[in-house]
């Protein structure tokens, strides 16, 4: 028989065995860790630049792509070494107002980007700064694309006005110079291209909208019941025409609020010799169109703001055409709720992210240029080089 005190040292002696090994095998597994962490340290990372005594002549072989990728074999391995350009932030590049060849503003606005608020905001700005506040007269029918002569007609009329001006008005950029007429400084306002749609589609349905079009229009018949109680998911779930949104497809009818579309408003198609092409529409969500659209913003815009980022456009107008933007950020911040009250539609139901993913996949092109108009905004105010430490306050949305 085992005495007592002798099993129970046996006992302990098994307790320390054991301890000692859970001990070791985490300590073990803690020192492999460490080792993997400085092996990783020391492998050359991907933005790298290796110097010459890294990599012999002898036994570095190098391989460039267009990409701007690097090849490397050091006899073991291969490994890629990523580059680029250092970003060029070049204020003088990057700001067309002193490319404009007159002092008057035209704000050619995209429906459904905010566009009455920041509307209103010039207004207020006219009698702060000093200059005159001129805006189109409501249509009944909003002609947004124009015939050559008519392209000549608000070339003119523009630049009628005495400067410092401003111009506002629904309608597809015209390139002045074409006329042999000075170009204005051009500004626009984008938005998400689907929210936009959405807020577009509902917009036109509002009680209050055929309230006051029936006040300015007496005669302007009432659309359809049945097309008004028509809600935009429905819409889109059932390959409505109204909603289907095709890919180079062409229609714009009255009531398709896709005639206004962001590429539209920046797209004019060039045609002076030809005085019945400006029949010919555009097809929807085309390569040829973002490009167009692209051009015109980086070569003719001096700001392209965006309604989804109110603090960086505003620094952006005040810094680049401070003549007429000069305390715009105060302006507005001083009455927030007035103008985040302007033309905000109450009759607009949620709109599910099923619902939006599925029209997304149909504006691709209109989504990249609404990315590439904030990569824009985004980069003239780096070029500002700014500090951190200037204060922005308030909401960062309209």
């Amino acid at each position: 028989m085992i005495p007592v005190s002798f099993s129970r040292t046996i006992e302990l002696i098994a307790l320390i065995a054991i301890s000692s090994t859970l001990f070791l095998f985490l300590h073990t597994r803690e020192l492999h860790s460490r080792l993997r962490k400085m092996e990783v340290r020391l492998q050359p990372g991907e933005d790298e630049i290796l110097s010459a005594n890294q990599l012999s002549f002898e036994a570095a072989q190098t391989e460039s792509s267009p990409s701007g990728t690097v090849h490397y074999s050091n006899g073991h391995r291969l490994f890629a070494l990523n580059y680029k350009e250092p970003e060029v932030l070049d204020i003088d590049t990057l700001n067309n107002t002193k490319r404009a060849g007159k002092g008057v503003l035209f704000f050619n606005r995209v429906p459904k980007v905010g566009s009455q608020t920041f509307m209103e905001l010039l207004r207020r700005l006219s009698m702060r700064n000093d200059f005159s506040f001129n805006r189109d007269r409501v249509q009944r029918v909003e002609t947004i694309r124009l015939a050559p002569i008519e392209q000549l007609q608000l070339a003119r009329m523009v630049n009628s006005y005495l400067e410092p001006s401003v111009y506002i008005k629904h309608v597809c950029f015209t390139n002045f110079t074409e006329f042999n007429l000075p170009q204005p400084i051009y500004i626009n306002i984008v938005r998400d291209p689907v929210e936009r749609v959405i807020s577009w589609y509902y917009y036109v349905r509002a009680p209050w909208y055929y309230v006051e079009r029936k006040q300015i229009f007496p005669d302007l018949p009432l659309p359809d019941p049945n097309w008004l109680k028509k809600d935009f998911e429905s819409c889109v779930l059932k390959a409505d025409r109204e909603c289907r949104y095709l890919e180079g497809e062409i229609h714009e009818g009255i009531g398709d609020h896709r005639r206004q579309t962001l590429l539209t408003v920046f797209c004019q198609i060039k045609c002076m010799k030809l005085l019945y092409c400006f029949l010919v529409r555009s097809p929807f969500n085309t390569a040829g169109a973002l490009e167009r659209a692209k051009l015109a913003v980086e070569k003719h815009y001096a700001v392209v703001g965006v309604l989804e980022d109110v603090n960086t456009t505003l620094t952006v107008l005040e810094n680049y055409i401070p003549r007429f933007f000069q305390g715009a950020t105060d302006v507005y911040y001083d009455e927030v709720n007035a103008f985040t009250r302007i033309n905000r539609n109450f009759f607009k139901p949620p709109v599910s992210e099923e619902v939006k993913d599925m029209v997304r996949s149909n504006f691709t092109r209109e989504i990249e240029f609404y990315q590439f108009c904030k990569q824009r905004l985004h980069k003239q105010l780096r070029a500002l080089k700014l500090s951190k430490n200037t204060p922005v306050s308030g909401s960062n949305c309209l």
